[in-house]
């Protein structure tokens, strides 16, 4: 079965830097897109940035210029550089995979989350 796990997460002060990464276990035959996403209590799970296909990266607004996402379909991993944190950016991580699962085709794959506290 194909896992996703995160790590990296943690508390850190604001304007400070954390690296967020995710690698992928099992037979995963190709991957699409992959992208992290963060949700707050109350809150439905946003979009934080995802690289496409074609390779181009799409950030939120919130995180443009902040943020970096990367990655590599060899060694299926995903991971997100965030830099001059903000409180705002407090939030449990989630690493996806628009990817091709061996035994269940095409699935949409969840990481099971990093939480990330940025607090002085």
């Amino acid at each position: 079965q194909v896992q996703l796990v995160e790590s990296g997460g943690g508390l850190v002060q604001p304007g400070g830097s954390l690296r967020l990464s995710c690698a992928a276990s099992g037979n995963i035959v190709t991957i699409y897109e992959k992208a992290w996403y963060r949700q707050t209590p109350g809150n439905q799970r946003e979009l934080v940035a995802t690289i496409l296909t074609s390779g181009a990266t799409i950030y939120a607004n919130s995180v443009r210029g902040r943020f970096t996402i990367s990655g590599d379909n060899v060694q299926k991993t995903v991971y997100l550089q965030m830099t001059s944190l903000r409180p705002a950016d407090t939030a449990v991580y989630y690493c996806n995979f628009d990817a091709v699962d061996l035994n269940r085709g095409r699935a949409n794959i969840w990481g099971q989350g990093t939480p990330v506290t940025v607090s002085s």
